[in-house]
């Protein structure tokens, strides 16, 4: 018995040992190898395979304003974003690191493709059974499908691509074949290979054989949404948009088919087919078992390609019902956003800024969404001349964008640029205006004026430290002084909060008897360890009536150069918004006081040549024949006088635009020589040739630098400020205006 016990043991020994060779071709074998490479390797590569996928998923954030990549991934500079995965194995979750681990390549992080790589090749290593040139071991082809893949989600195409062929090669008849096919063809249009994926997926998709079997569904699907990738990138997009149609078809994965339609639909918007593009949006909203976020964004991308009016009121009314569900918390900036915007296409303004204001202070709304919003606000405020507001909004935009570098973003700057200068221009003039005002009242009329002013500035002190001291007795303190037994009782009844509150008073007001008129500063009196804390109260003029009459300018010179500066601002203001706003009402306010405010004599030119093109463009002809009489009487020998004579001449150039560049660059030569009198003496010459040239203003500039070269200080500023007034609104009058400042300083 002893014996037989030996024998069996030595025996199963045995057949363990000679079931574990790899050449030799048995059933017993190939089972065996098949069984093990399935459970003990190749499963866990495939589960965590399918982990790092969850994560890429997870990870993966759209940006709905933008066409959606048909792949929910972005591959960037040979990385992808996945879940980090500890070298302990399976379970052990993500970004788990073991204690005391070293440094070496064993115990350092991978990632879950990287790990299931390491699965895939330890299968194949360990298992394959590659006897007489064909591979014996079932499961070897499922390991290199593994490792392709693996590969690419790591960014490492070609090793992918050559894991995929060792299959197709090798295994021609697998049923994993087709499969193996698709992803070589993503792989290629990972590495720009657009035209080989094509041509492969085509003849995939062509097989007539009667002895072939149909493909499922599922390879269907996955082969037409490689192909849909493959002529997206190659700007084929009506073929791109057959095959995204066809691969939603069958809805075999419901979350691409969806993903697919998507995309689709966003194709039909680009191209502003909004009809085919509702359409569309429409069916996917129609989809069942999809992800809630395409179902929400459908409805939104719905909205914004509406075509007429019922069905804008329609739409209206769903994006309505889905504000209500608290499931769509999350998308409520979006949403308020979207029906904003269908009231703002209805003329409906103020419920558009209302409905803007609520998606901008949606809990949780995103920057991208609020740069959106802002722009649209800022919009509708520039639309009503409100240029203040718009440029407040402009420049929360810019503040909130992450891609400053994006067309809309430089296109928002650019306004907000442009407001800046106005902006400034206008506050210029309200101030100039308020002083000049003030200054010539009587001395009583200004102590009647600022007492006024101080009065109203003493009572919202007043309430502002009132309020804070409700504030404090009321909500409780950073110090929790309030958090005490006496919690609950009315202000005045505990005791707490009423000493910290008579403290709070004591530091704002200082100990006041109770009397009329307490709040006024001369009833105030301070103990000495007050006075530190009351110094900047003590010294506070704000409320000092002689400080602000200190102030008042009261040299002539002084008036004048206020007078002079408001007048130049507004005709600053006048060219802006003729030149660059296009609001010529605007323009005709500021140029028309300008002529009532006695101007300097170089401005009286300009401000009636162009009142006189306002009016014209305007077909005010009546209003424009006084300007124009006024230039041809009394400036008969300018420029501007020729032009209204000859108005047909305006278009025409003497020098064609290209050899008046190239003349520019021969006198720009000259200046850099140090040539500047030959500089001055060209350009006089050359002015008279090209005077409705868009280049002149250089050539002018280029001239003023010259004089400053070579003659004296006020001669360069006076040619400095012929520049800027003339021309103001070119980047060389901005330049000459801002090299005068400097000069003035």
């Amino acid at each position: 018995m002893k014996h037989t016990k030996k024998i069996f043991l030595f025996t199963v020994v045995f057949l363990a040992m000679y079931s574990c060779s790899t050449k030799k071709d048995t059933i017993v074998n190939r089972n065996y190898h098949a069984l093990t490479t399935y459970f003990n390797i190749l499963f866990n590569g495939e589960e965590v395979f399918k982990d790092g996928i969850e994560g890429i998923n997870k990870g993966f954030k759209d940006d709905w304003f933008e066409q959606l990549p048909i792949e929910p991934i972005v591959f960037d500079d040979r990385k992808i974003a996945a879940p980090k995965f500890n070298n302990s194995g399976p379970g052990r979750g993500f970004g788990f690191k073991k204690k005391n681990s070293s440094t070496s390549d064993e115990s350092k992080e991978q990632t879950p493709f990287e790990k299931a790589e390491e699965k895939a090749v330890k299968a194949i290593q360990k298992h394959g059974m590659n006897i007489n040139g064909l591979e014996r071991n079932r499961q070897i082809d499922d390991a290199y499908l593994l490792l392709g893949k693996s590969r690419y989600y790591s960014q490492r195409f070609i090793p992918a691509i050559e894991a995929f062929n060792y299959v197709i090669a090798n295994y021609p008849n697998a049923s994993l074949i087709a499969e193996t096919k698709i992803w070589r063809a993503k792989a290629n249009i990972r590495m720009g290979n657009e035209e080989f994926a094509i041509e492969t997926m085509n003849l995939l998709l062509a097989v007539t054989d009667s002895l072939e079997v149909a493909f499922p569904d599922k390879i269907k699907e996955q082969a037409n949404t490689a192909l849909a990738m493959a002529y997206v990138q190659s700007d084929s997009l009506q073929k791109a948009k057959k095959h995204l149609r066809l691969a939603a078809r069958t809805q075999e994965n419901n979350v691409q088919a969806a993903r697919n339609m998507f995309v689709l639909g966003q194709m039909y918007a680009k191209e502003n087919k909004k009809d085919s593009a509702a359409a569309v949006f429409n069916e996917l909203i129609t989809f069942k078992k999809v992800p809630h976020k395409y179902k929400i964004h459908a409805n939104i991308e719905l909205a914004k390609n509406v075509f007429n009016d019922s069905i804008s009121s329609i739409i209206l009314a769903r994006l309505e019902k889905l504000i209500q569900d608290r499931e769509n918390r999350s998308y409520l900036d979006q949403l308020y956003y979207q029906v904003g915007s269908l009231h703002e296409k209805n003329d409906s303004i103020s419920l558009a800024i209302a409905y803007y204001n609520k998606s901008i202070q949606s809990k949780g709304a995103e920057d991208k969404q609020k740069s959106y919003t802002y722009e649209n606000l800022g919009n509708l405020y520039f639309k009503n001349s409100e240029y203040k507001f718009a440029s407040s909004y402009y420049d929360s935009v810019l503040s909130v964008s992450a891609n400053n570098l994006s067309l809309r973003v430089r296109r928002v700057k650019r306004k907000h640029k442009n407001l800046a200068s106005l902006i400034k221009f206008e506050e210029l003039v309200t101030i100039n205006d308020s002083i000049v005002k003030i200054a010539t009242m009587s001395k009583g009329a200004q102590e009647a004026f600022f007492q006024k002013y101080i009065d109203n500035l003493k009572k919202k002190d007043e309430e502002v430290a009132q309020l804070r001291l409700n504030q404090i007795a009321f909500s409780g303190s950073s110090s929790n002084s309030l958090q005490s037994v006496n919690k609950g009782k009315w202000y005045f009844y505990n005791s707490q909060s009423l000493g910290f509150g008579k403290t709070e008073f004591q530091k704002i007001w200082g100990n006041r008897k109770v009397e009329d008129n307490w709040r006024w500063s001369s009833n105030a009196t301070f103990s000495a360890s007050d006075k530190d804390t009351l110094t900047t109260v003590i010294k506070d003029t704000r409320y000092d009536l002689s400080s602000y009459l200190d102030q008042i300018p009261k040299e002539k010179g002084q008036i004048d150069t206020l007078k002079l500066n408001r007048n130049e601002a507004l005709y600053e203001l006048g060219i802006i918004y003729k030149e660059q706003f296009k609001n010529k009402q605007l323009a005709i306010e500021r140029l028309e006081r300008v002529v009532t405010l006695n101007p300097r004599k170089n401005l009286v030119l300009p401000i009636n040549w162009h009142l006189y093109q306002v009016h014209k463009d305007l077909g005010e002809i009546a209003k424009a024949n006084i300007y124009k009489n006024i230039i041809l009487t009394e400036y008969a020998n300018t420029h501007f006088a020729q032009r209204i004579r000859n108005p047909d001449k305006e278009i025409e150039e003497d020098v064609k635009m290209n050899e008046i560049e190239v003349v520019y660059k021969e006198f720009y030569y000259l200046y850099k020589k140090g040539a500047y009198e030959e500089v001055v003496t060209s350009v006089n010459k050359l002015l008279p040739s090209i005077s409705s040239s868009k280049l002149k203003p250089k050539f002018e500039l280029l001239k003023a630098y010259a004089i400053g070269k070579h003659l004296s200080k006020e001669t360069y500023k006076e040619v400095l400020e012929f520049i800027s007034i003339n021309y103001g609104n070119t980047e060389e009058g901005k330049k000459a205006k801002e090299i005068l400042n400097q000069l003035n300083k």
